[in-house]
C-alpha cells in the first residue's frame, strides 16, 4: 500500500511540475470547415505532431501538458500555416484570408507585435514594384528610377535586418530567440554565416548558444565556411554556398492562406 501510495504521489508531483495549455481558434474560411489541424514541434531534430484537432464550424481547440514553453507550428496537412508559442494561459488564434494572428498570452502577443512590424517593412518592400510602374508612367529616366528605387530598397533591408537582430537579441533567453533565428536561417539552402548572423552569435547567451537548432546551424556553417576557405578557386566556384540573404518565413498579412510557406524548417535541413 505504501508503494502505491508513493507511486501516486510521484505521478501527483510529476503533473503538478507540468504546465497546461489552451488554445482557442477560430476561421472565417469557409473550406477549413472539416479539415484536420496539427500543432507540430521539433524534438530530437525532427518535426514531431504533438495535437491535433478537426475544424467545425470554423471553431478548433487544442490542450494539453507541457514540460516546459515551446515554439511550434499550426500545420493543416503537411502545409505551415503560423507559428504559436505553447505556455500556459489561454491562447487565441484567429485565421482569416487576410490575417493570421495569435495572442493572449505574453509570449505570443510579444511575437505577432514583431512579425506585425515585419510584415509592415515587408509591404513597403513590396510596394516598390508598384512604385517602380508608376514613375515609368510619369516620364521619369529609368536610370533614375532604378537609383532611387535601388536606395529605398536598401533602406528597408536595413530595417529589416534591424528589426530581427534586435528582436532575437532581446529574446536570447526565451524560446522566441531561438525560433526566430530558425525562421531567419530557414531561407538558406545550406548553413552559411552572414554579417547578421556573427554579429548575433557575437552577443548570444551561453542559452541562446546551446539551443540545439542554434548550435547545430552555428557549428555547420562555421565549418562549411571553413571548407570554402580551404578550396581552390576552381573547386570553390563548384560548390559555392548562396550568398543572398533569405527573407523571413514568416505569416504574411496580406498573403491568402494556401500560399504561406511552413515557418519553421527543421534541423535535419541543415544537418548536411
Amino acid at each position: 500500500m505504501k508503494r502505491i501510495l508513493f507511486a501516486l504521489s510521484a505521478v501527483v508531483a510529476l503533473a503538478s511540475c507540468a504546465e497546461s495549455y489552451s488554445v482557442q481558434g477560430s476561421s472565417s474560411i469557409s473550406s477549413l470547415d472539416g479539415s484536420k489541424l496539427y500543432l507540430k514541434t521539433i524534438k530530437d531534430n525532427e518535426l514531431k505532431s504533438i495535437d491535433s484537432c478537426d475544424v467545425v464550424h470554423g471553431k478548433f481547440r487544442f490542450a494539453g501538458l507541457l514540460d516546459t514553453v515551446c515554439m511550434a507550428n499550426l500545420f493543416m496537412d503537411d502545409e505551415g500555416i503560423m507559428p504559436v508559442v505553447l505556455e500556459k494561459g489561454e491562447i487565441s488564434i484567429r485565421i482569416d484570408k487576410a490575417s493570421q494572428t495569435v495572442g493572449g498570452t505574453p509570449l505570443n502577443d510579444l511575437l505577432y507585435e514583431f512579425i506585425d512590424l515585419h510584415n509592415q517593412l515587408s509591404n513597403q518592400r513590396d510596394e516598390l514594384t508598384h512604385k517602380h510602374s508608376q514613375m515609368l508612367l510619369e516620364g521619369i529616366d529609368e536610370d533614375v528610377i532604378n537609383h532611387t528605387l535601388a536606395i529605398e530598397a536598401a533602406t528597408i533591408a536595413q530595417r529589416e535586418d534591424s528589426l530581427v537582430t534586435h528582436f532575437i537579441i532581446d529574446n536570447f533567453d526565451n524560446v522566441l530567440g531561438p525560433g526566430v533565428f530558425m525562421m531567419m536561417t530557414g531561407g538558406y539552402r545550406y548553413p552559411v554565416l552572414t554579417p547578421q548572423i556573427e554579429e548575433i552569435m557575437s552577443k548570444a547567451t551561453p542559452k541562446f548558444k546551446n539551443d540545439p537548432y542554434v548550435k547545430d546551424y552555428y557549428q555547420t556553417a562555421t565549418e562549411n565556411q571553413a571548407r570554402q576557405l580551404d578550396m581552390v578557386p576552381g573547386e570553390q566556384n563548384q560548390t559555392a554556398l548562396p550568398a543572398e540573404q533569405p527573407q523571413l518565413t514568416l505569416p504574411s498579412a496580406v498573403a491568402p492562406i494556401d500560399s504561406l510557406a511552413p515557418a519553421e524548417a527543421s534541423p535535419q535541413d541543415h544537418a548536411r
